[in-house]
């Protein structure tokens, strides 16, 4: 078993709260994901027993979202939004200078573990591109300018 008892405790008292069992697959992808920091078979399997679904439901619905890497990745997980709106105001001019100022490929993460970059379609900030999410947290209106500060600042934290 990958899942923690606690996650699995949790994963199991999502299901009263939905009309159906499969409306429990997101909740119980995001906290897998808390737990483990990514996603994969091994987990999807496990999920689908608990909520006695079908595996490939579970991968299915994983497989859409961006927010759930499906390998290890590092400390700071870092989308970036290369869709038109991003894209027109230099998102892929600025995804070329993160990959090469980390000394990363799309998807690698940096030899210290602390950064992986990915592309993303969308992340619901036109009006601020371009864009790019780290964990949790949003960076708008991006320049080169700005992407040096913030990983200046990442890399304080450690």
């Amino acid at each position: 078993m990958i899942l923690n008892d606690e996650t699995v405790k949790k994963i199991k008292a999502t299901v009263p709260i939905y009309p159906q069992r499969r409306s429990c697959i997101l909740p119980a992808l995001t906290l897998a994901y808390w737990q483990e920091g990514h996603l994969n078979d091994d987990i999807y399997r496990e999920i689908s027993d608990i909520l006695d679904l079908k595996t490939v439901d579970v991968a299915s619905a994983a497989s859409f979202y961006t927010m759930f890497p499906k390998a290890p990745v590092g400390k700071y997980y870092i989308q970036v939004c290369h869709n038109i709106s991003c894209a027109l105001l230099g998102a892929d001019s600025l995804i070329d200078y993160l990959a090469q100022k980390l000394g990363v490929k799309l998807g690698e993460t940096t030899e210290d573990g602390l950064f992986t970059v990915v592309t993303v379609e969308c992340l619901g900030s036109c009006t601020t591109a371009p864009v790019m999410q780290i964990n949790n947290d949003y960076y708008e209106n991006l320049t080169r300018e700005k992407v040096d500060q913030i990983l200046e600042d990442l890399r304080k934290q450690g």
